[in-house]
Formats: structure tokens, C-alpha cells, sequence
């Protein structure tokens, strides 16, 4: 089950949501420093870490899924922001440079086939970068944070489904080695803490962030189906009788 938009943006809006905020973008910016003239996709609710690069990007768009809801973006521009599913996502072959995964992956219905949608958009020597909720981490199990709800995942559990959806692992880093805590006390002395985890102790880090690149010398099988998403418009009528209905049961009273 994803984690609603709206508790989202408001943990994102809190102190403890800005710091963990600055924590992983440290991370990415360790990754990705700058994306020159290339096009970005946000999958998930990565709206806080797009305008890091958006500034280089030829365009940058925010994909949220349906589950979860989505926000305007960026504020007071036209909007880049799209309603999707993420195992159907409304962009052709090839036609996406970079894929930015972040509150995605863990609340995924299917895992794999939400990879292999990233990889049937991403462009020849595309890359993917994923940010999800360490299996290992205090954050994964603690739930007034979204990333104390979904599948969290190790490592290697990561890196072995990147391969099996045609994904090369490459570049890794960690973040949010701080406890997710409000106490003002504890965030005052986060900086010194996630130095310490980065050195002392990085495989309890609160997410793992991987880079993958997509891999084309191996065949991915794929099989036609027909979408089994059904979108029903949310000021449609509900239970309003046809008019077969009201005669079957006018026959049925008879």
C-alpha cells in the first residue's frame, strides 16, 4: 500500500523530513552531479530531489502513481507532473535518459515489472537510481516516516533484481544514519552522526541508494498484454441503476 501524498509532502514539510532530505541528496550529488541536456523522470514522490538537477536537465518530469496521489510541481510553473501506474507509464520506447526511483520501489505491486517498464523508457545507456528503505535500518521500523512502510531491502536482495530486469549495478551510497527522531537534541548533533555511520558502520544506514545502468546486450522476453488497470472517473455515479436494471427488476417483482 503506497503512503498517501498528502503525508508526504507533510513529513517533507517537517524538521525531521528537511534533514533527511539534505542526507540523501548528499548521497545522489555523490552519484549524479549534474545531468546536462538530458531528460529526467521522478518515479515515486521525488519531487524534493528533482530541483537538484532540474536546472540542467532539457526537461524533468514527476511521475506519481495512482496509489499514492500526486501534488503540482514545480510551484507556480506550468506543471511537469503526471498520474500513473507504474507498470504502464505513458512514454515510448527509448525516450528518457535518467530515472530518478525514490518512495517507488518498496510500495511497488510488482517489483519486477516496474523495473522493466523503467528499462523499456530508459534510452540505450540509460541510467536508474534507486532509493529505498534499508532492510538492516532503524528507519524501516519506524512508521511515522513513509520510509518505515513498503518493502525495505538489503543490498544484495536490490542488486539481484536489477540483473533479473536487464540492470547493470554500478555506483552505491548510504544515508539517514541518524536515528528518525524529533528530539531537537538529537538532530542538533545528525551531521556528526552520519559521518560516524559513513565510516563506522554503513550497512545500517536508513536507505540504500543504488545506480544501475541499463543493460542491452541480453534479451529481456516480453509478452503482449492487455492493461489490467481500470480507471474509473471519481465524480461518476455510483449504484445509479440502468435502465435493464430497473426492467429486471420490475420483472423480478412481477
Amino acid at each position: 500500500m503506497h503512503t498517501d501524498i498528502v503525508d508526504l509532502r507533510e513529513f517533507y514539510h517537517s524538521q525531521l523530513g528537511r534533514l533527511a532530505e539534505q542526507s540523501i541528496s548528499f548521497a545522489l550529488s555523490s552519484l549524479w552531479a549534474r545531468l546536462p541536456e538530458e531528460r529526467l523522470v521522478g518515479l515515486g514522490y521525488a519531487v524534493p530531489y528533482l530541483d537538484r538537477f532540474r536546472a540542467d536537465t532539457e526537461r524533468t518530469f514527476a511521475f506519481m502513481p495512482a496509489g499514492q496521489g500526486a501534488v503540482n510541481w514545480p510551484s507556480g510553473e506550468l506543471s511537469a507532473t503526471a498520474l500513473v501506474f507504474d507498470e504502464e507509464l505513458p512514454l515510448p520506447d527509448a525516450s528518457i535518459d535518467r530515472v530518478l526511483m525514490v518512495h517507488s520501489l518498496e510500495f511497488a505491486e510488482n517489483p519486477r515489472e516496474t523495473l522493466k517498464e523503467s528499462w523499456r523508457v530508459l534510452a540505450p545507456g540509460g541510467r536508474l537510481i534507486i532509493v529505498v528503505p534499508n532492510r538492516r535500518g532503524v528507519w524501516a521500523r519506524m512508521e511515522h516516516t513513509p520510509f518505515g512502510s513498503g518493502r525495505p531491502y538489503s543490498r544484495r536482495q536490490l542488486s539481484l533484481l536489477l540483473r533479473e530486469t536487464n540492470f547493470t549495478p554500478a555506483a552505491s551510497a548510504e544515508a539517514l544514519f541518524f536515528p528518525p527522531s524529533r528530539i531537537r537534541t538529537v538532530l542538533r548533533f545528525r551531521n556528526v552522526i552520519e559521518r560516524m555511520g559513513r565510516r563506522f558502520w554503513p550497512v545500517f544506514s536508513g536507505v540504500i541508494i543504488v545506480e544501475a545502468q541499463k543493460r542491452l546486450y541480453q534479451g529481456l522476453p516480453v509478452a503482449a498484454r492487455a492493461s489490467r488497470r481500470v480507471f474509473v472517473p471519481v465524480l461518476a455515479p455510483q449504484g445509479v441503476p440502468t435502465t435493464r436494471d430497473a426492467a429486471d427488476g420490475c420483472g423480478a417483482v412481477a
